[in-house]
């Protein structure tokens, strides 16, 4: 529904824009860290925090800014509405509360792994990712990745996830090439 919504609203706004645009804004605005982004501000962590029961206060308090509990939050809420409601009454509100996160995609340089990939085609290259390193508990992981381009080392990268890092390293990777994000 979440994507549905976005896309047709996407569509009906940027009617000049490439597929491949469309396509990339819209897996933004609906990936993991937007709609958690969304939950913190319609503050779906309080409200778990409001109705969960026999969950010890600590970790409760972890749960409730959680980055994947929140999505998840997120669209479990959208679902249910979904299912009371029906699509038509709802899209707009939905699309309401993404509009920040449409902004930002299209404002927002968000894929340099993407563009990495792109840039290295056109010159005949490909790139790999390797974890270099993973420190800290389950909960708080840290991840160092390196970008690879022809067995040489082109960027490191550091995020609280594998896909994180590996952006980073792709940002470098890029500026280290030289390629100016669009």
């Amino acid at each position: 529904m979440l994507e549905l919504a976005i896309a047709r609203a996407l569509f009906d706004r940027y009617p000049d824009f490439s597929e491949g645009r469309l396509a990339k804004v819209r897996s933004h605005v609906v990936s993991r860290a937007s709609c958690a982004v969304v939950a913190r501000e319609l503050e779906l962590g309080e409200r778990l925090g409001e109705y969960a029961q026999d969950i010890p206060a600590e970790e409760l308090d972890r749960l409730k800014v959680n980055r994947n509990v929140l999505a998840a939050l997120l669209e479990a809420a959208l679902a249910a509405i979904y299912l009371e409601h029906g699509f038509e009454p709802v899209e707009g509100p939905v699309v309401d509360a993404f509009t920040p996160r449409i902004e930002y995609a299209l404002t927002s340089h968000v894929d340099h792994k993407t563009e990495l990939q792109e840039a290295l085609a056109r010159l005949g290259k490909s790139v790999t990712y390797t974890v270099l390193e993973v420190d800290g508990p389950p909960q708080d992981r840290r991840f160092t990745c390196a970008a690879v381009i022809d067995g040489e080392q082109a960027g490191v990268g550091v995020g609280r996830s594998k896909k994180a890092a590996e952006q980073e390293a792709a940002r470098e990777a890029l500026a280290t090439l030289g390629v100016v994000a669009p």
